[in-house]
């Protein structure tokens, strides 16, 4: 009789870990599929403003050889409004998405996550202004091999990377001060320094989070909530949105050719 009931709970606590298998991997499908999405948009969004931003009619805001700013570009990239274009997608990261996550639904997290990446696609609306569609497609394959390996290696070692998350992440805090210091110095050098630095700590981030949205599924599935799950799907997207756009733009500064 022991022995039977020890066949049996054998047999439940495989068919249970089958079962969180199968979850994880549609979990993290949808993380890789909402962030996929995310990135659509905000390409979409870029080229799209780019094109209303710039005209080759002279007037006085030339950027280049025939190339003039429209009102449009004007007003996003020039006037003050800038500020707020660059700004804006920082205060919802650090006061809006949480709030979103503790208390929206679902629903309200993917929406809030498309808004943002909508938002993020018209701020980088210049550099289809100043880099060539070749060299900004080309940093881009970079960036999604090296992404998709630094994901990969993420998901499948057995390392513990939760002491580097929080070494990285003030190692991102202490490249906002950096940046910010920056906009003022307009060094080349430290802008240099700056994205090479950069692509190194979202490359970690990568692997890191990636892990951490695959210990939390585990973690959590067997509780049976599966709007937060779906929650946690989109909070991951964004985590991992957030990294390869960064390490697309760092990158962007060392591969890219001016128009």
């Amino acid at each position: 009789m022991a022995e039977f009931n020890t066949i049996r709970a054998t047999s439940a606590t495989g068919a249970r870990s089958a079962q969180i298998d199968e979850g994880l991997r549609a979990h993290m499908n949808k993380v890789y599929g909402t962030m996929s999405i995310g990135m659509v948009l905000t390409a979409l969004a870029a080229w799209a403003i780019s094109g209303l931003a710039v005209t080759s009619t002279p007037n006085e805001y030339q950027i280049g050889a025939d190339r003039y700013l429209t009102d449009i570009g004007y007003m996003l990239y020039v006037s003050p409004l800038k500020w707020v274009l660059m700004f804006a997608p920082l205060a919802f990261l650090f006061f809006g998405w949480g709030a979103l996550m503790r208390r929206g639904s679902s629903a309200a997290v993917q929406l809030g996550f498309f808004a943002f990446a909508t938002v993020i696609g018209i701020s980088m609306g210049t550099i289809f202004m100043i880099y060539t569609p070749y060299s900004i497609a080309q940093t881009f394959l970079v960036t999604a091999i090296a992404f998709a390996g630094l994901s990969l290696w993420g998901y499948t070692t057995k390392k513990d990377l939760s002491g580097m998350g929080t070494f990285l992440m003030m190692g991102v805090i202490g490249l906002l001060v950096a940046m910010l210091v920056n906009l003022f110095l307009q060094s080349s050098v430290m802008m240099m320094a700056i994205s090479a630095i950069g692509v190194l700590i979202f490359a970690g981030l990568t692997a890191f989070h990636t892990q951490e949205i695959k210990n939390t599924y585990v973690a959590h599935a067997s509780h049976g909530d599966q709007e937060w799950l779906n929650k946690a799907a989109f909070d991951g997207a964004l985590s991992l949105y957030i990294s390869f756009l960064n390490m697309f733009q760092f990158l962007l500064m060392f591969m890219g050719q001016n128009e």
